[in-house]
C-alpha cells in the first residue's frame, strides 16, 4: 500500500511539473509590455488554457530575428513590411492581425518646433528638423523606430545629411526614449498606448495626431517549425487563436488606463465594439485631401475593414 501511495505521489508531482512546464516563448515588442497590455492580457490567456508564457520584449527587429533563430514559438510585432518579409523567407506560417492604434508626436508644451495642433507628420517633422529642436529616437530597429524612419524620408528630410546635435538615438525601448524626452524637453514618436500608460511626462504633451501614415498595426506569427522542430506548434497556435477569437478581442479591447482604451481589436466582437472601433478611427485617422482613394488607410476603408471582420 505504501508503494501504491508513494507511486501516486510521484505521479502527481511529475503531471505538476509536466503543467509547469506547458508554456510558451512569445517575441514581441517593448510597447505590448510598456503599456500593460501584457500583464493584463495573458493571465486570462493561461487560466483559459493552462499555458503559461514568457515575453521577452525588444524591438520589433529584433524579435523577428529571435523567431529566425528559433528561439520564440510566436512573434508579436508592429512593423507590417518587415512581418511579411520574415513570411516571404520562410520563418512564419502565417501572419494574423490582431490589433491597432496609432502613434503621435510628444513634444515639450513650449514647442519651439511650433508643431502643436497640426495633423501633417511631415509638415510636423520638417518643422522639428529645420528648427533643429532635440528630438529622441529610439534607434532600435523596432517598429515605431522604421516607422520613423519611413516618416522622415516622407518628409524629404535625409537624416544622413540632417542629423547632428539635435537628433539623439538612444537605442533603446519606447519606456526609456519617453524618460530621455522628458528629461530633456525633446520630441519623440510614440505609439499611443505607451504614452497612455506613461506617468513621468513632465512638460510633454502629445502635439500631432491624426494623420493616416500615424495607424499602427500589430500581427502575430506562429515560428515556423518546419524551420525550427523545437518551436511548441501546438500551443503557440492556441495562444494565436485565442487571440483573434472573441475572447482575446474582448479581452484586449477592455485594457484600458485611466479610462482610456490603449488597442482597438482588429476583429471586433459586437455591433457596439464594431461602432467604438469606426469611431475611434474616425477621429484619430484623418487623410490627407491629396490621399488616393484606394489606400487601405482612409477612415472609409478603415471603416470597412472593421465592418466585414465582424
Amino acid at each position: 500500500m505504501k508503494r501504491l501511495i508513494t507511486l501516486i505521489a510521484s505521479l502527481a508531482l511529475v503531471g505538476a511539473a509536466l503543467a509547469q512546464e506547458r508554456a510558451i516563448t512569445v517575441a514581441s515588442t517593448t510597447s505590448t509590455e510598456q503599456s500593460g497590455l501584457f500583464g493584463y492580457l495573458l493571465p486570462r490567456f493561461t487560466q483559459a488554457t493552462g499555458i503559461g508564457v514568457k515575453v521577452v520584449a525588444v524591438g520589433t527587429g529584433q524579435a523577428l530575428d529571435i523567431g529566425r533563430r528559433g528561439d520564440a514559438d510566436v512573434v508579436f510585432v508592429h512593423d507590417k513590411p518587415a512581418e511579411l518579409k520574415f513570411l516571404s523567407e520562410g520563418f512564419g506560417v502565417k501572419r494574423y492581425e490582431v490589433m491597432y492604434n496609432d502613434f503621435v508626436v510628444i513634444g515639450p508644451k513650449a514647442d519651439p518646433a511650433h508643431i502643436a495642433g497640426g495633423k501633417d507628420v511631415a509638415d510636423a517633422l520638417r518643422k522639428i528638423a529645420e528648427s533643429k529642436a532635440v528630438f529622441v529616437s529610439r534607434g532600435d530597429r523596432s517598429g515605431t523606430h522604421e516607422a520613423e524612419l519611413r516618416l522622415w524620408k516622407e518628409a524629404g528630410v535625409d537624416l544622413g545629411s540632417a542629423k547632428g546635435a539635435w537628433y539623439r538615438e538612444i537605442g533603446q525601448g519606447m519606456g526609456p526614449a519617453l524618460n530621455m524626452a522628458s528629461s530633456t524637453n525633446a520630441y519623440l514618436l510614440s505609439d499611443r498606448g505607451t504614452w497612455l500608460s506613461f506617468k513621468n511626462r513632465g512638460e510633454l504633451a502629445i502635439l500631432t495626431e491624426g494623420d493616416r501614415r500615424l495607424f499602427n498595426q500589430y500581427g502575430v506569427m506562429l515560428v515556423n517549425p518546419a524551420r525550427h522542430p523545437g518551436v511548441k506548434a501546438g500551443d503557440g497556435q492556441a495562444f494565436i487563436d485565442w487571440l483573434v477569437a472573441p475572447a482575446g478581442q474582448k479581452t484586449i479591447g477592455e485594457y484600458k488606463v485611466g479610462g482610456e482604451q490603449l488597442f482597438s481589436p482588429t476583429r471586433p466582437t459586437s455591433r457596439n465594439a464594431t461602432v467604438l472601433t469606426v469611431m475611434l478611427s474616425a477621429s484619430r485617422i484623418n487623410p490627407s485631401p491629396s490621399a488616393s482613394a484606394k489606400s487601405p488607410l482612409l477612415v472609409s476603408s478603415t471603416m470597412a475593414v472593421v465592418m466585414v471582420r465582424v
